[in-house]
């Protein structure tokens, strides 16, 4: 599974060298959002494949998304999850936390630990909220949808520690350490006593240790250990390998369907599914050629029907010279030569008497009075029954006729074929 991970640079803050101090969710300040991200992909999880530094729209296609926040941008608080229904657990949770936060509860946002259980203690992430629906809409509006959000590290009962460069863009580096193990995670900067003070000797010694390599030298001198060098696309890729999402309640991503059907679009315009390409277009182009030699055929088999009926008209009716309809002229010419021949045809008065005569209800007498045009017989029904009209209509039905009653009349007319 293919995997687009990208690199949430930290808010920006109030002062020039704001990035380097410890943060807590909620901190004022202006919160800009660059036009390009440092982005890797993977494609098992493990190995770097792809890396750059793109707009999200030029960002390689992928079948998920992943954005990393920095070390600087969660604050961490532990707490028992209460036991509210789904609907009112954020407002609870922001209830619990009120006192705990710099800035009004509005302009926060929350989320849980992924095995949180109510009635638990559990660990919940803390961000700036308006920051960051303002970087997800960015990647949004350029079509790319994030499916998880992570913090670059997670509380741990192992000691663990990361040490990266918190100067700004272009500045001398300026090394930090994020320590996380079962109390917590803080943020703080080389320079002073305060890292040293908090980290304890044992911790120091037990505590898993790993650095970019721009500053690794001056961690190992500040450490007096060896620690394990990871590059930013390896401390990315251990960050989205995390069960964390920070996408929850407010933030959780909608239009799933839409999702799902730009992630299959996606992956069927990958290179490897080009073969699948060129058979499924090989396939319709044959289903389309099939569909226009069935269309040929029938049409030249209806077109051989209406010359035979042509040349049946023709051989009939020698004097019929134009054939415009043959069926109709046909019938115009049999119904010519019946009533030279002086016989009755299906529309005729006489023909229409007989069926009405043979269907004639056995409770009624006589007809009082009719109307005749050709092809349709309109008898006056006064003093029928319903049952003496439906057994006069079920007489006449199988002879190719239909009776309606209106209007206290019945007409009789021929079935159209």
């Amino acid at each position: 599974m293919s995997v687009l991970v990208v690199q949430i640079p930290p808010r920006k803050r109030l002062g020039t060298h704001a990035q380097a101090e410890p943060s807590s969710a909620g901190e004022g300040g202006s919160n800009g959002v660059p036009a390009e991200w440092l982005w890797v992909k993977t494609e098992n999880g493990l190995n770097v494949h792809q890396q750059g530094h793109d707009a999200p729209a030029q960002m390689p296609p992928s079948e998920a998304v992943v954005a990393v926040l920095s070390e600087l941008d969660v604050s961490w608080h532990s707490l028992v999850l209460p036991k509210a229904p789904a609907a009112k657990l954020k407002a609870a949770l922001l209830g619990m936390l009120e006192e705990q936060l710099l800035s009004d509860t509005d302009s926060v946002h929350v989320s849980t630990s992924p095995d949180a259980q109510p009635g638990e203690r559990c660990w919940v992430a803390v961000v700036d909220k308006p920051w960051l629906a303002q970087v997800l809409t960015a990647f949004e509006r350029q079509g790319v949808i994030v499916d998880r959000v992570v913090p670059s590290v997670v509380p741990g009962e192992r000691p663990h520690g990361h040490f990266f460069d918190a100067a700004p863009q272009g500045g001398d580096p300026e090394p930090a350490l994020a320590m996380a193990d079962a109390n917590g995670i803080v943020c703080v900067p080389l320079s002073g006593s305060l890292a040293r003070a908090l980290l304890p000797p044992a911790a120091a010694q037990s505590a898993r240790w790993s650095s970019p390599p721009a500053v690794a030298a001056v961690v190992e001198r500040w450490l007096g250990s060896p620690v394990t060098l990871r590059n930013q696309g390896d401390q990315l890729l251990h960050a989205a390998a995390s069960t964390w999402n920070l996408r929850q309640f407010d933030l959780t991503p909608r239009l799933r369907g839409s999702m799902a059907m730009r992630d299959a679009w996606r992956r069927f315009m990958r290179p490897n599914w080009k073969p699948v390409r060129w058979g499924f277009a090989a396939v319709l182009a044959v289903q389309l050629l099939a569909l226009n030699l069935w269309a040929f055929s029938h049409r030249q088999e209806v077109q051989d029907k209406q010359r035979a009926q042509s040349a049946l008209l023709t051989d009939a009716y020698p004097h019929v010279k134009l054939v415009r309809n043959a069926p109709l002229q046909m019938e115009r010419e049999t119904d010519l030569l019946r009533a030279a021949a002086g016989k009755p045809g299906s529309g005729d008065l006489e023909t229409l008497m007989a069926a009405v005569s043979s269907a004639w209800p056995d409770a009624q007498g006589p007809m009082q009075n009719l109307r005749f045009q050709t092809g349709q017989l309109s008898l006056s029904a006064a003093g029928w029954s319903t049952a003496d009209i439906r057994q006069f209509s079920e007489r006449l039905q199988p002879a190719g006729w239909t009776v309606n009653a209106q209007g206290g009349r019945v007409v009789v007319t021929r079935k159209a074929p």
